[in-house]
């Protein structure tokens, strides 16, 4: 397992379209997931303990983030052949059992996460109504390990922040996570 950490935000670039399969069996279009204020795109996966560590917080974050007109759509897109904790079918279970309270859908070709310059597990890419780029950083102190409770939301309030000003946070802490598990050429 690789660690590597996400690069800093790109200020103003745009959010890159996608029409991707969902675990509802339906396809998802960047525009159906968008929120009035804006929309956190998150690259996650199942195996992942970077991920397993948050997933609740995840929950808690984007259900108060909707509260503000800004949606949140997850993105899987590890190789499912070489990690088979993150197929379709355990997508779907980990989804129900965590109650993602937004759509998870599976970029099986890796185009969309090459497109967005995804490059760990978990990698948030956070827009503002214009679906301009304003955040690329942490959920909060959590590593492999789930930061104490009284940690400072770091992604939260960034989200917060746009949702309000349309304007990230110029202090930007970088996410870290597992490598994204890229289809053998």
């Amino acid at each position: 397992m690789v660690s590597l950490e996400t690069p800093v935000c790109d200020f103003g670039t745009p959010a890159v379209d996608f029409n991707l399969q969902g675990i509802d069996n339906r396809q998802w279009t960047l525009e159906e997931c968008r929120g009035q204020a804006g929309l956190l795109v998150m690259f996650i996966c199942n195996h992942c303990p970077y991920v397993q560590a948050i997933r609740e917080r995840i929950v808690r974050d984007t259900l108060e983030l909707q509260g503000l007109g800004m949606n949140s759509v997850a993105i899987m897109s590890n190789d499912p052949a070489l990690y088979p904790e993150d197929s379709f079918e355990n997508m779907q279970a980990v989804a129900r059992e965590y109650g993602f309270p937004f759509p998870y859908l599976l970029d099986e070709t890796q185009a969309v996460a090459r497109a967005y310059g995804a490059v760990c597990t978990p990698d948030f890419f956070g827009y503002n109504s214009d679906m301009e780029l304003q955040y690329r950083g942490r959920l909060d102190a959590s590593r492999k390990d789930t930061a104490p409770g009284d940690v400072r939301r770091d992604l939260f309030e960034a989200m917060r922040q746009v949702a309000e000003t349309g304007q990230g946070p110029a202090d930007q802490i970088p996410g870290m996570g597992c490598s994204i598990k890229w289809l053998e050429d």
